[in-house]
């Protein structure tokens, strides 16, 4: 193994691991606006530190040429489309969740 083939097992395996980790946010979170983060942050890590991988693998070429478009394309689009989504959820009448404050002290 070359050392560009053990960086791109690592790079690729980091965004496996942070696609499973947006997964897993969207299964546990509570709410559509903090699904819509953890989905939105972790997914677009992860598939752009999928591609570098590949970009990596494949070596100066027109393949990985190809791929740092489509670096390029998700890493533009894909934060733009998580706001969008959740500017329309609010537009909609959505509310967040909020934390309900710790018992107080009622004042004497």
């Amino acid at each position: 193994m070359t050392l560009w083939q053990i960086i791109s097992i690592f790079l690729i395996f980091g965004g496996a691991f942070f696609i499973s980790v947006g997964s897993i946010g969207l299964i546990r979170l509570p709410d559509f606006y903090s699904r819509c983060h953890a989905t939105g942050k972790a997914d677009t890590l992860g598939l752009l530190l999928v591609i570098a991988g590949l970009i990596v693998y494949e070596g100066f070429s027109l393949h990985s040429a190809k791929l740092l478009i489509i670096l390029i394309f998700v890493g533009l689009t894909s934060p733009t489309a998580t706001h969008a989504l959740a500017r329309a959820a609010f537009r909609f009448g959505i509310k967040p969740r909020f934390k309900k404050p710790a018992t107080t002290r009622e004042k004497t």
